[in-house]
């Protein structure tokens, strides 16, 4: 299908992917694009769908826009996550039918599969199971879209595909506290505590007014950093997100590694504990990490993912989903250490295993994309993440 002459509407497209999606539009010749976002459309909101579609009189819908988090923000939220993504997508695909919109490119997520799904995922198991309880409520209201699509292509014919990207990272990706996923969580913790084992604390003010999260409940006490925030306020701060220094760690011994040395027998290694006392040195920086770190995941670089969608976009046309993703899985522990790396940063890791991990293992088969469509990632893991790290630590705005 060649879209350079469609009218084109992307839900979502000011958020991460949908920024990536566009520019890879307009790089293909694409020239009447639009989209759908707040402020301006509440998707949730059958009203604004109407309007979205009287005002942009699209030929195709692809659909990106979520309520979306990390483990965190999922446990939080598990009805607003359900009820606001199920609205979203049932709406706007029942109204590209009245409409007679050509093509509905649906974005599903890997949070749909089974949490004991054999790896590699293939889309034959997307049934096989409940999903794992934290993303349950997300992921099956991402998965009632399959069911929509499949049932409107057999009953009115609606040319509507569904895809199911892995975890995504890459520039321009949600870095806040508050709902981010676990690279660029991970990426803040440890660029925070580089500036911490600095005494930079302009700078970690900067981070956290430029995340728009300097305003921090620490249980009924408010905190607004700024530049008058004093060091105690904004270490404080820092330690309700996981990142110390202390000669007392916040969490047991158990879990605390050195960067670049294993954990031996339940007990942190020697380069982590001063000869006297058995404590962590005073001025050792010290950052939490959720889970154990045995859960594997797989990730996917932005800009192969929005490639994926514009390859589905223009050549995919049948009922069945497909995973889009990078082919590959790495153990949390292996991501915190390759980031550990990047990063240079020399503090030590606590592993916080009263938290959860999550699905225990995630990784795509990509076979069906490269077959239907002829996508396969470009991008290295490594290299992915260091332009990742550098785009954020930086400072730089997306720009391509």
């Amino acid at each position: 299908m060649n879209l350079l002459n469609k009218r084109i509407v992307v839900t979502g497209g000011k958020g991460f992917l949908g920024t990536h999606l566009i520019r890879k539009l307009e790089q293909r010749g694409c020239r009447f694009i639009s989209i759908a976002d707040l402020p301006e459309f509440n998707l949730t909101k059958l009203e604004d769908i109407q309007k979205l579609y009287d005002e942009q009189k699209p030929d195709m819908v692809i659909h990106l826009a979520a309520k979306v988090g990390g483990i965190g923000f999922n446990q939080e939220n598990p009805a607003s996550l359900f009820y606001e993504n199920t609205m979203m997508g049932i709406q706007l695909m029942h109204e590209a039918y009245l409409r007679g919109i050509e093509k509905f490119v649906a974005l599903g997520t890997i949070c749909a599969y089974p949490k004991y799904t054999p790896v590699p995922f293939k889309e034959d198991d997307l049934w096989n199971g409940y999903p794992e309880e934290t993303n349950a409520p997300y992921g099956l209201a991402k998965k009632m879209m399959l069911v929509q699509s499949q049932a409107y292509r057999q009953q009115y014919g609606l040319n509507s595909i569904f895809l199911l990207p892995v975890n995504l990272y890459g520039p321009g990706d949600n870095f806040s506290f508050k709902s981010s996923h676990v690279i660029p969580a991970l990426i803040r913790k440890f660029h925070l505590a580089n500036l911490l084992s600095r005494i930079d604390f302009d700078a970690i003010v900067l981070d956290f007014v430029t995340n728009k999260e300097n305003e921090i409940h620490l249980g009924d006490k408010q905190i607004v950093l700024g530049e008058d925030s004093s060091e105690e306020e904004i270490r404080q701060v820092l330690k309700h997100f996981g990142i110390y220094q202390s000669s007392e760690p916040a969490k047991s011994a158990l879990g605390i590694y050195r960067p670049g040395h294993a954990l031996r027998d339940g007990r942190p290694n020697e380069a982590v504990v001063q000869a006297e006392g058995g404590r962590p040195s005073v001025t050792s920086t010290f950052v939490e990490v959720w889970g154990t770190g045995n859960a594997t995941r797989e990730f996917f670089y932005v800009e192969d993912a929005a490639e994926a969608i514009v390859l589905a976009t223009e050549q995919y046309n049948n009922s069945e989903p497909v995973n889009i993703g990078a082919g590959f899985e790495i153990s949390i522990k292996d991501l915190v250490d390759l980031i550990v790396r990047l990063m240079d940063y020399r503090g030590a890791v606590i592993w916080d295993n009263t938290k959860p991990d999550g699905q225990p293992r995630r990784m795509l088969d990509t076979s069906r994309a490269f077959k239907e469509f002829g996508f396969k990632a470009k991008t290295g893991f490594e290299n992915g993440l260091k332009k990742t790290i550098d785009w954020y630590v930086t400072g730089a705005s997306f720009s391509g």
